[in-house]
């Protein structure tokens, strides 16, 4: 019995020491544990036209599920359609010009143009020969100074529209200037300028979602006249989803970008969401109202962004979460 007693004593003793250990393990892992708080980040984006218009059309409500690239709303798209066709019409013109000029004059104008500067070379010839005549007559007294004059003047004349229309006749054939080609083309250039802004125009009369998400407000409907950039529907974004949290000063060493955390619920507490500190505010700020912590509500902290890694439905936005990280 004796000898029993020491065994008795030593197994109590070995039991002591394993509920200790054991007690000792589990507060350095509590202690090790950061328990931080915040609410999933509420991001929403306002939807509306670049151009102004008519609102002709909004295909969506509020609570509706809209995939990217969706189309929400449309505009009266008849004005811009308008400007559209006039600006093609612009480029067309101005590209038949431009043709005129590359394609130089036409055979028929300048043969024309040869056959005058033919004809004014025999008028000229003619009057050269009947001003010698009368300039030789003069000196005979056979004509008149009057009648000398005359002739010489029709003599210079006759060379004068000559040398006119063997000037007119080098320009048919030289054709147009360099200058002026470069000057249709950069018409061209402009006016198809002018027409893309037009089309653009059309396309912007169609409303689309930017991403995933759901339909929370719509402000307009169908009838009103919009300025540009006026809202017609605010769209909830779903991805990606992120937590805005904040931390003290005295624990702001134990995070850093990139590490892995865990988001809690009270919905679904057994359902813990991975995530990774995407963003540390360099700049300290008091903590915000709906950061429900005793000990946080007077103090300055750090806010800071977890990038939630498998984010669902039961993850709304603007609840309330708490985040652990561990060291």
């Amino acid at each position: 019995m004796k000898r029993r007693i020491p065994v008795v004593l030593a197994v109590v003793v070995v039991a002591g020491f394993v509920v200790w250990f054991i007690y000792t393990k589990q507060a350095e892992s509590k202690s090790r544990t950061l328990q931080l708080f915040g609410n999933v980040d509420i991001r929403e984006v306002n939807l509306g036209f670049r151009v102004s218009g008519r609102l002709t059309q909004v295909l969506r409500d509020e609570g509706d599920e809209v995939r990217p690239g969706e189309v929400l709303a449309r505009l009266d798209d008849e004005p811009y359609r308008r400007e559209v066709d006039e600006s093609r019409a612009q480029v067309a013109a101005l590209r038949a010009h431009l043709d005129l000029l590359e394609a130089g004059n036409r055979p028929q104008e300048i043969a024309q143009a040869r056959a005058l500067v033919r004809e004014r070379e025999a008028t000229a010839a003619n009057a050269e020969r009947l001003f010698k005549r009368q300039d030789e007559l003069l000196g005979t007294k056979a004509v008149s100074i009057q009648q000398r004059d005359d002739s010489e003047a029709g003599y210079r004349e006759a060379e004068a529209r000559l040398k006119s229309a063997s000037e007119q006749l080098n320009l048919l054939e030289a054709g147009f200037r360099i200058e002026d080609i470069a000057q249709a083309k950069a018409d061209i250039a402009r006016a198809q300028a002018t027409l893309a802004n037009a089309e653009l125009r059309v396309e912007d009369t169609i409303l689309k979602a930017p991403s995933d998400g759901y339909v929370l407000t719509r402000a307009q409907e169908p009838g009103a006249i919009l300025p540009a950039g006026t809202t017609v529907l605010t769209v909830s974004l779903k991805r990606p989803v992120w937590v805005r949290a904040y931390v003290s000063e005295p624990d702001l060493g134990r995070i850093h970008p990139g590490m892995k955390v865990t988001v809690h619920t009270d919905s679904t507490p057994a359902k813990p969401y991975t995530g990774q500190i995407g963003y540390i505010s360099p700049r300290a700020e008091f903590t915000p109202k709906n950061v429900e912590t005793t000990q946080l509500r007077t103090s300055l902290v750090y806010r800071f962004r977890v990038v939630v890694d498998n984010p669902d439905e039961a993850l709304r936005q603007g609840m309330p979460v708490t985040i652990k990280a561990g060291d």
